[in-house]
């Protein structure tokens, strides 16, 4: 019989994990997970309840002995990125998960995985429904839709939770204790147009760009990998120079913190350049491969010709959108000066939609440094205002400052050398961490963030690693009953 997560050690966390693959919980749609973690404390006893920011809040009393320790917090999001291969069928909000283990590694069948933050999910249901594990008092606080504006933390009222102890468990490598990770805004820009009609005579065909990696925005966006829009900018601007291509509509990637893997445009030509456009098909896929050889192994670029559609885009307008996101800034900006291996600012060109009269541009801009946070955000502003657009913020979240003093992080140093015999890295990401906003909400928390290793969340292809998960939860284990 072929192995399954169930049966996976420890069995405190994969079978909690495998059971939050059955519920499906795509950011924005988290009825279905709220009332799972709801019923199961009921079910085990464990006190617990939905705050007024649809966060699920659990509580647990210390072990004999153990009622003047520290009161720690346990937090993760319970939502998850859905992003799927092409060829997926998948349902993000009906139907469940299917894992499979591969080696040392657990997957998921064509879409993401859900480890982020499944496995900090499934570490705290085993910690609350445990009875062997000796610790002080502890809260849970599973999070709402970390993952598209951070809205449970953003709405977490001051007095929900009464711990002095931070655990964010929502790392992705095992070993590394993050103490300050990066701010982010989203930056969207929009616009309405009437529509024209196109050319008499005139063919239409769709474009599809795919077979990138894509990426976690915040942890893989120093790496180099492809971009589906901003590759698709330089096709389309090419093909209305050569081939008098009109721009009927756009649609690339479908999160603002994914960097996008896929593009497809609709495009009016006149029949006689049908041919030309086929070889600058051809031509620009080549260009893509030997640009990202050796980091993209898997790029295409197809056409096809479609119905014409009612209507496209006027030509200036598509003028100015296709050089707004031809100049855009995508990709790392720079790195901390002082902390060189890591980045400071980056922005994602995360999703482009245009047809039917309107165009909206969705980016994520990431800085740990507030003053490059205002540069970036303007430095985009001032590309999509040219173009005609309307610039708005939304989604703002401060960068969290590392207290290298933090005495839990020492704590936590000690055991893990003691229980493994090696040395832990202490270090700051890239990736947004709702601890930065907790830890507005509660100034005298001591925060922290860890977990079992996971690569390449946001994709298709996110894996957790197994050995590390065991590891993992005998340092969590040793951690709750030092402190």
């Amino acid at each position: 019989m072929e192995k399954t997560i169930k049966d996976l050690a420890p069995e405190a966390i994969w079978k909690n994990f495998y059971l939050l693959t059955q519920v499906p919980r795509p950011s924005g749609h988290l009825e279905k997970i709220q009332q799972f973690l709801l019923d199961w404390a009921k079910q085990h006893g464990i006190e617990a309840f939905k705050d007024n920011a649809e966060n699920i809040v659990m509580r647990k009393p210390a072990t004999p002995g153990r009622e003047g320790a520290k009161c720690a917090v346990l937090q993760a999001h319970m939502d998850m990125v859905p992003q799927k291969v092409d060829e997926s069928n998948h349902n993000f909000e009906t139907d469940p998960i299917e894992t499979y283990i591969d080696g040392d590694w657990v997957k998921a069948k064509g879409t993401t995985l859900g480890s982020d933050d499944g496995m900090g999910v499934a570490a705290i249901m085993a910690v609350m429904e445990s009875t062997d594990i000796k610790h002080g008092p502890l809260e849970a606080l599973i999070t709402a839709d970390e993952e598209t504006c951070m809205y449970g933390v953003n709405h977490l009222s001051a007095d929900t939770l009464k711990g002095d102890i931070l655990l964010n468990i929502d790392n992705e490598t095992m070993g590394e204790f993050v103490i300050g990770s990066a701010g982010g805004v989203n930056i969207n820009a929009t616009m309405q147009y009437k529509e024209v009609a196109p050319e008499d005579g005139d063919i239409a065909v769709k474009v599809m760009l795919k077979g990138l990696r894509g990426g976690h925005s915040g942890l893989e966006i120093n790496e180099g990998r492809g971009n589906a829009n901003k590759l698709m900018a330089r096709f389309v601007r090419q093909a209305i120079a050569d081939d008098e291509a009109r721009l009927c509509s756009w649609q690339g990637g479908n999160m603002r913190n994914a960097i996008p893997r896929t593009a497809a445009v609709v495009l009016s030509i006149p029949q006689e350049n049908f041919e030309d456009l086929c070889e600058l098909v051809g031509y620009c896929e080549q260009v893509f491969k030997d640009e990202f050889r050796g980091v993209e192994e898997g790029i295409s670029l197809t056409l096809e010709s479609v119905p014409m559609p009612a209507g496209q885009v006027p030509q200036e307008i598509q003028d100015n959108l296709v050089d707004a996101l031809m100049a855009c800034h995508d990709g790392v900006l720079r790195n901390i000066p002082s902390i060189p291996s890591v980045v400071e600012t980056s922005s994602n060109l995360g999703t482009v939609e245009i047809g039917e009269g309107k165009a909206s541009i969705l980016i994520l801009a990431r800085s740990s440094n507030e003053t490059m946070m205002e540069y970036i955000q303007e430095m985009q502003e001032c590309c999509f205002s040219m173009a005609g657009m309307k610039v708005e913020y939304g989604g703002q979240y401060g960068a969290w400052q590392p207290n290298f003093d933090s005495p839990i992080t020492a704590k936590m140093v000690e055991v893990y050398r003691r229980l493994f015999g090696e040395e832990a890295k202490v270090q700051v990401c890239h990736a947004g961490l709702e601890c930065s906003i907790i830890g507005g909400v509660y100034p005298q928390m001591d925060l922290v963030s860890f977990g079992p290793t996971l690569r390449s969340p946001h994709t298709p292809d996110e894996r957790c690693n197994i050995p590390s998960v065991a590891k993992f939860w005998d340092f969590l284990k040793e951690l709750l009953e030092a402190i």
